[in-house]
């Protein structure tokens, strides 16, 4: 309990409780209908942080936010100022400064679960979703708690992964996905290979353009918590998470080492399809939604949730910030990065 007044935990009857034992996300609603969501976090900030870190995720609801103006003030109120989108790997627009549009996918696929940036040397660890206009049907960003997703995966397969780490094998070339140049803010390759060198990516230029590689730890101990969790985006660019009509396609098109994006085990060798498919039954076990209401505001611990997006129909207007880099910290024995220091 704080110690304003205003600021008090959900009474459990008030919480969408979305599992056996889990409250993913736990809503926060105003007490009074259209309260400043900016004057509202600055005052409510370590019950809002503390409500984070224990359930990986908040929804506020029934605020004021006052548009991506307010959007950002409630941002900066909970965790300073907001980050640029680099090392891109979906489609996005910037709205305001460092405001975006949530993945510019078509409206009828599945974005699966991922953890944002858990394939790069550092990520955000708070992402902030401001919903501008809910979709007709669907359209939820469904969520799963990291840390119920390792204890569900076999250990044996947890172990695998703990041990030889896993790689992003990425090809950027003409007419599919996102260009190497907006991928990486940049025409220019020497700022590619500079960048590349500095984050731990092996570049290679082919004649098809640009052919990326990075091995990255699978599991990470959150840096406040201490816990357990299972982040990476192994299974999210691994190509038989596409589904079984565009996996079967594009394998016909291209060899392995020439697919948009695959992953591997950290050494490159091929993860089973079985495999994955098994971390992508785990992860669907842990899967949490909510409808969007208008104006809601949802915060998400980026390494304690992951995110996804389900089909929808309507406009759907979601705008995203992401804030507080954190970087891995390099274990010099086997050479993957892990994010067990305690800040």
């Amino acid at each position: 309990m704080t110690a304003n007044p205003s600021i008090r935990p959900v009474p459990a009857d008030r919480a969408r409780a979305n599992g056996a034992g889990s409250v993913l996300p736990l809503t926060v609603p105003a007490d009074t209908p259209g309260t400043p969501l900016a004057a509202y976090l600055s005052a409510a900030r370590p019950f809002v942080r503390g409500r984070l870190l224990e359930h990986g995720a908040v929804l506020l609801r029934g605020f004021d936010v006052g548009g991506v103006d307010g959007f950002e003030a409630a941002v900066r109120a909970v965790s300073g100022s907001p980050l640029a989108y680099a090392e891109r790997s979906s489609p996005r627009s910037t709205i305001k400064g460092q405001v975006y549009t949530s993945t510019d996918y078509p409206p009828n696929e599945e974005i699966f679960l991922h953890n944002e940036n858990s394939y790069q040397a550092d990520w955000p660890l708070t992402l902030f979703f401001h919903c501008v206009e809910p979709p007709e049907t669907l359209g939820a960003t469904p969520l799963a708690d990291t840390r119920r997703v390792y204890r569900a995966i076999d250990p044996a397969v947890r172990e695998e992964f703990a041990a030889r780490g896993w790689m992003v094998v990425r090809n950027f070339s003409d007419g599919f996905g996102v260009p190497w140049q907006q991928a990486f803010n940049t025409s220019d390759r020497a700022e590619v290979d500079a960048y590349c060198a500095r984050n731990g990516v092996a570049t290679e230029w082919t004649a098809d353009g640009l052919r990326t590689r990075a091995r990255r730890a699978a599991v990470h101990r959150h840096p406040v918590t201490g816990e357990t969790v299972w982040f990476n985006h192994l299974t999210f660019f691994h190509v038989t998470t596409l589904g079984e009509e565009v996996s079967a396609a594009l394998r016909e098109m291209y060899d392995d080492e020439q697919l948009p994006t695959n992953t591997y085990y950290g050494d490159g060798r091929p993860v089973p399809d079985d495999i994955v498919a098994h971390l992508r039954a785990c992860y669907r076990a842990e899967w949490r939604r909510f409808d969007w209401q208008r104006d809601d505001v949802l915060l998400v611990d980026n390494m304690l949730s992951a995110h996804a997006r389900e089909p929808f129909t309507g406009p759907r207007r979601i705008a995203v910030a992401m804030a507080e880099p954190h970087s891995a910290v390099v274990n010099p024995d086997s050479r993957l990065e892990t994010s067990d220091a305690h800040r």
